[in-house]
């Protein structure tokens, strides 16, 4: 029964029914029993008119409604009302009044209306407030909590806002909380003194009271994360214990010459340390996955080299792929500085690799000539074969699809081992959800003589004042980078934008004693690379940029980086862009321009971004901001689509729900055993089709 459409529940129909799938994805009455409130009105809180000011944040009030009229015509058409209680009278508007609404609404009865007030010409009023008459909410709830849920202004034309919604779950809830059954196993329920899942789906929608509220979503939360968790355990195993890889038996000549007579530097201990784990997991036999997670400028890069030439040294072909030319462009120009002394052949494909290069480069991977190719998403075109691929080394997976990963992963007899790699800092408790069932190393140290970048946040009216200070440093040979987020003036967003900026900055740093070069996402690839090269080469003292130069170019000489509109950023991107200096032995800066005005979230993000330039602090702070879904990028496992967990909230829930899948998996891998019979079949019925690429990284 709760697999029946929800097009047959009393008050839905074929035309809500429609609505709810096309808005929400409700198809079934499971569906509709799965969609949980984002939070409560706390019925008991009550107000009045007298006592609103502008500090007051969404209210309840009771009172009467004692007229409405519709004013204006066409686009400009709004209804408006005059609410009443003991203390006084507030008009209640809406601009887009659906005819439900203007229909079913009642003078001179009494309604709980709930809202936040707005200041209009000195008097208070409500935009699109919730009304109840006040004997149906208190019949409705029994209790002193109302559940409020997501909705659109589709479903509401279709008289489904919250109330309508609340209204369904609970004739559902009441029609269907005895077939609700049990997913985990009495021994986890008693162990962790959860609540029953009917229970649980009963009170989240119709709370008898607040203990009974958290009780039943804690539950909830839980039984959500626990099965994320229990399937990414089970990959994990399927991948370290059960799946066969390539084994890289010996640490060989090219290795051991490389590390003590060519490397340019002394690892760090935290370099050390990863280099010794992916040794490790390439020796064994099983097919290693593993990501490494270090702030820019940790030395990722070297650390995934060795790891290169001992795949080498054991006979087998190496691919880097990135997500850009520029990027691609990059480590090729770097890997080959740093193999210059050594025999590896190494080289580039990408989209712009002639025709004729292309095909004497193809031909030599297939014959097994070419030790180490680095390239764009051209590597997974069918035409690119390797003799022998033993190790995929992926920058920035997340800017890839899991099925470009996948056509990696038929380019080899054995799966090849994977190293992926992120310049993007991630908070333990989304690793852990996101990058479950990958092994995960942390390089948690700059390399040595590295400064901290010095970090200041300026308002506009302070730019006589860093145009001096940029001059201050290109007079002592330094260059500078400046990013705005806009190429085109836009009427909508009052920003500096980038045509502006360059034209101003060219006036203060005028030819011939300064050369300024313009670098933009619609400019043509070649114009591009020539303007890139300019400020590489230092040929050009500053670089105006939009955020084209967030990855992939490395200038040491450059000093300064200067974020024009940096409250458009998110913090991930803030400090991505702060990455490109600090690259060499100087001093480096990053100043934060901004208007005078910036809004709460605003002024937390760039506050973090002037205390501190440690990436996991600044993605903790950009989790509890932006939440889950915004940091993943694109999204690759479908493992953050929570319907109730909240990742940045729930922290101890998550490391409890993780330690309890793996002692699962540990003791029972396949979930075989009859005490997890429960946990089987639950999750059986929770796989989708992203389970057929459990295996890529």
């Amino acid at each position: 029964m709760l697999q029946d459409e929800i097009t047959y529940l009393k008050g839905v129909g074929p035309q809500r029914a429609e609505a709810l799938f096309s808005e929400l994805k409700i198809k079934t009455r499971a569906d509709l029993l799965h969609y949980y409130p984002f939070r409560y009105i706390d019925r008991s809180q009550v107000t009045t008119i007298q006592k609103l000011s502008g500090e007051s944040v969404a209210v309840q009030l009771i009172g009467k409604i004692i007229s409405l009229k519709e004013i204006g015509v066409g686009k400009s058409k709004r209804l408006s009302g005059i609410f009443r209680d003991d203390t006084g009278d507030i008009e209640l508007v809406w601009f887009k009044a659906p005819r439900w609404l203007i229909q079913n609404l009642k003078i001179n009865e009494t309604y709980v209306l709930f809202g936040k007030p707005t200041e209009f010409k000195g008097k208070y009023n409500f935009s699109h407030p919730e009304l109840e008459l006040l004997d149906e909410a208190r019949i409705a709830h029994g209790s002193e909590l109302k559940p409020v849920y997501g909705t659109t202004q589709k479903l509401i034309n279709k008289g489904l806002n919250s109330n309508g919604i609340a209204k369904l779950t609970r004739s559902l809830v009441d029609e269907c909380k005895s077939l609700i059954h049990e997913n985990l196993p009495e021994e986890i329920i008693k162990r962790f003194r959860l609540m029953s899942r009917s229970e649980a789906i009963a009170q989240v929608h119709v709370p008898s009271n607040q203990q009974q509220l958290e009780a039943a979503r804690r539950r909830l939360k839980f039984e959500e994360l626990l099965f994320i968790q229990l399937q990414l355990a089970k990959q994990k195993l399927h991948l370290t214990k059960l799946e066969r890889g390539v084994v890289f038996q010996k640490v060989g000549e090219l290795f051991n010459r490389f590390y003590h007579e060519h490397l340019p530097f002394e690892l760090t201990q935290a370099q050390k340390r990863v280099v010794k784990e992916i040794r490790l997991d390439v020796a064994r036999g099983h097919h290693m996955n593993r990501l490494i997670q270090g702030d820019v400028g940790s030395g990722k890069t070297v650390v995934a080299l060795l790891a290169a030439l001992l795949a080498i040294d054991n006979g087998y072909q190496v691919c880097m792929m990135v997500p850009t030319e520029i990027l691609a462009q990059q480590h090729f120009s770097t890997l080959t500085t740093l193999l210059n002394q050594t025999p590896v052949r190494l080289e580039l494909l990408t989209g712009s690799t002639p025709r004729s290069k292309r095909r004497h480069l193809l031909g030599d991977l297939l014959q097994g000539e070419l030790h180490f190719i680095v390239g764009t998403h051209a590597l997974i075109e069918p035409v690119v074969q390797f003799k022998n691929l033993g190790l995929c080394i992926i920058d920035e997976q997340h800017r890839f699809g899991v099925a470009q990963r996948a056509q990696l992963w038929k380019k080899a007899e054995l799966p090849p081992h994977v190293l992926v790699m992120t310049a993007t800092p991630i908070p333990r408790t989304l690793a852990m959800t996101l990058y479950g069932d990958l092994d995960i190393s942390v390089i948690d140290e700059l390399p040595p003589g590295r400064k901290p970048i010095v970090t200041q946040w300026k308002s506009d009216a302070r730019r006589t004042e860093v145009f001096q200070f940029m001059e201050n440093e290109i007079l002592k040979g330094r260059q500078v980078y400046v990013v705005y987020p806009l190429i085109a003036e836009s009427e909508a967003l009052d920003y500096k934008d980038l045509m502006d900026g360059y034209e101003s900055i060219v006036r203060r740093f005028p030819l011939p004693k300064y050369h300024v070069s313009i670098v933009h996402g619609q400019m043509k690839s070649d114009a591009k690379e020539y303007e890139m090269k300019q400020f590489v080469e230092g040929k050009t003292q500053i670089m105006v940029a939009t955020t084209v130069i967030e990855v992939g170019v490395n200038v040491p000489n450059a000093t300064v980086m200067v974020i024009e509109s940096a409250e458009r950023f998110g913090l991930s991107q803030l400090h991505q862009l702060r990455g490109r200096v600090g690259r060499g032995g100087d001093q480096s800066y990053c100043i934060l321009m901004t208007g005078v005005k910036v809004g709460n979230d605003s002024k937390t993000r760039l506050e973090t971004m002037v205390r501190t330039n440690d990436g996991f602090e600044i993605a903790e702070v950009d989790l509890q901001l932006r939440g889950p879904g915004d940091l993943a990028g694109t999204q690759q496992s479908g493992a953050l689509e929570l319907k109730i967990a909240d990742l940045a909230k729930d922290q101890v829930m998550l490391s409890a729900a993780r330690e309890l899948a793996l002692e699962i998996t540990d003791e029972d891998p396949d979930l075989t055993l009859p005490k997890n019979q429960l946990l089987l079949e639950a999750l059986q019925k929770s796989k989708e089709a992203r389970s057929d690429w459990s295996k890529i990284s």
